[in-house]
């Protein structure tokens, strides 16, 4: 698996996302779960507004069968988190993601990632073809794995 990249000038795409009082734990930082939840933000503000993915009335949808996170530093309560995305790799019916958040103003990643979709039936779960305009949105995104 390629590993995310740590420098902001890998990725292309940013979300800022802004912590909530509710995502800091009894330790004082962003409890280690809340981070998968900005993967999945970035992830599918990105989908839905670029490549039309239909979250409500679609006939396919992403599932995640796999999800990573590497914690280098914490964030806090509160503080706006600049999400950034890229595309490792697309098959026909999977995209793996990486992910890169940072505290806003640093060049390296706070917290890096990937994240697996794999597009199926709404009806039936299994997977399709990714949709065109998915598969159009996130080509731009796509780094080479040097």
């Amino acid at each position: 698996m390629q590993q995310a990249p740590a420098e902001r000038k890998a990725y292309s795409h940013f979300l800022s996302i802004p912590t909530r009082w509710m995502d800091n734990d009894i330790y004082g930082h962003v409890n280690n779960v809340v981070y998968y939840s900005y993967f999945d933000t970035v992830i599918n503000e990105y989908l839905i507004r670029e490549g039309g993915l239909d979250i409500h009335n679609g006939k396919v949808v992403g599932v995640c069968p796999e999800s990573f996170c590497q914690f280098k530093d914490s964030f806090v309560f509160p503080e706006t988190i600049d999400a950034g995305l890229a595309v490792a790799k697309m098959g026909r019916s999977s995209v793996t993601y990486l992910v890169g958040l940072f505290k806003q103003g640093a060049e390296q990643a706070a917290a890096l990632g990937h994240f697996v979709h794999v597009f199926v039936g709404r009806e039936d779960m299994r997977p399709v073809p990714m949709p065109d305009g998915i598969r159009g949105c996130l080509e731009p995104l796509l780094i080479s794995s040097e």
